[in-house]
């Protein structure tokens, strides 16, 4: 029997590849090897959900074992990857019946991302939450199902991290009816995505719905104080908590790559076709650094789907290169909608705001007057499809 193609994560890079590749090739042997219960669920769902009032079973759109059984693969769930092989092309994996060889004849490493997490003083570090996962939601959706230390359900909740997770979760939270309060180094949310007024325009909306806002500041420890949580800040405040989320950014989950010698930067390094710096490997995902984007990695669902496709083809005997179109990102922030498509972070050039009659629009531009990327609040949203066309990548 041929040793199988083999896939490892179940997240949207995991699942896709699958996907897109039974759709040129039924027959071909196919396992995919998940840490998890992998079953499938939409990731970005997870930053919507409190509002929707919206458990843990109910984000699943899919079991595990239904899907392995649709694309005709074998699936191995809870299952850790301890090594790879790369010169015998095999894969050494444990789980509850202990730990064996796998062969494989092509492996695609779907491994994800992991949030970066900063050391803190305090009792209660250890309590600091972070939501990367269905099973990270489910702790905090328990945090927030258990009874509260105060009267009502309202609980005060620390966001560490303004950018684009943790001003979806505050968006989501604040929603839910909850106290929240962003604390974040930079001077405003989304820094690093947004024009300097655009970026004011969502801390104010956001406000709007009660989130307190403590920027120029980060958290420097976390501290029991009777049944609660005090935060202290580096500013020398401090805010009274029920819990604290970390959504200061995420990290290429690269260990295992790094373990097998392959080339490693800020994620797994793969050319055009999506191999890795060894033979019969590849990446995709939120683990993979792209050459076809210029070295970046892209933790977003669109390249994502990009990549699932090319990479299908290439294992199907047609080496393709991936090329990346202009992918505008829905920030799911509904007190004031976000689409942004963002230059190369390299890309020389500038913001510049619309006129009164395109208020909410700011193209970036290169020196040349090229628009090179673009931000959309509110009612301009629905002109994503035409800005996405008027830029290059």
């Amino acid at each position: 029997m041929n040793d199988p193609i083999i896939i490892i994560g179940a997240g949207l890079a995991g699942w896709s590849t699958a996907r897109a590749l039974r759709k040129q090739d039924g027959d071909t042997a196919l396992v995919l090897i998940a840490a998890d219960s992998a079953d499938v669920y939409a990731k970005p769902s997870l930053s919507n959900a409190f509002a929707l009032r919206r458990a843990p079973a109910q984000l699943i759109s899919a079991s595990a074992a239904s899907t392995a059984q649709t694309l005709n693969l074998t699936l191995y769930a809870t299952t850790h990857v301890e090594a790879i092989d790369v010169a015998g092309k095999t894969l050494r994996v444990r789980d509850a019946q202990g730990t064996r060889s796998i062969a494989y004849r092509a492996l695609v490493l779907a491994t994800g991302a992991a949030p970066i997490r900063v050391p803190l003083d305090g009792d209660a570090a250890g309590q600091v939450l972070s939501v990367n996962s269905l099973d990270d939601f489910a702790v905090l959706h328990a945090r927030l199902a258990a009874p509260a230390p105060l009267a009502g359900a309202a609980r005060d909740i620390v966001i560490m991290g303004a950018g684009l997770i943790g001003c979806e979760f505050a968006n989501d939270l604040a929603l839910a009816g909850h106290r929240v309060h962003v604390v974040d180094p930079q001077a405003r949310p989304l820094a690093a995505l947004l024009p300097e007024s655009a970026s004011a325009q969502l801390q104010d909306a956001l406000a709007a719905l009660g989130v307190a806002w403590h920027v120029g500041a980060s958290v420097r420890s976390v501290d029991t104080a009777a049944q609660r949580l005090r935060v202290g800040l580096s500013d020398g405040g401090a805010i009274d908590a029920d819990i604290v989320v970390s959504a200061i950014g995420l990290r290429a989950n690269v260990a295992l790559a790094q373990a097998a010698q392959l080339e490693c930067a800020r994620g797994i390094v793969v050319d055009a076709t999506l191999q890795t710096s060894a033979p019969n490997i590849y990446a995709l995902g939120d683990c993979a650094q792209y050459a076809s984007a210029g070295a970046r990695t892209l933790p977003y669902v669109m390249p994502i789907m990009h990549a699932a496709k090319a990479l299908a083809s290439t294992l199907c005997g047609n080496s393709t290169a991936l090329a990346f179109p202009v992918m505008p990102v829905a920030i799911k922030t509904p007190a004031l909608p976000i689409v942004a498509a963002l230059a190369h972070p390299d890309q020389a050039g500038q913001w510049q705001a619309g006129l009164a009659a395109d208020a909410g629009l700011w193209r970036f531009v290169d020196p040349a007057g090229v628009q090179r990327g673009f931000v959309l609040l509110g009612k301009q949203t629905a002109r994503r499809t035409e800005l996405a066309s008027a830029t290059q990548a």
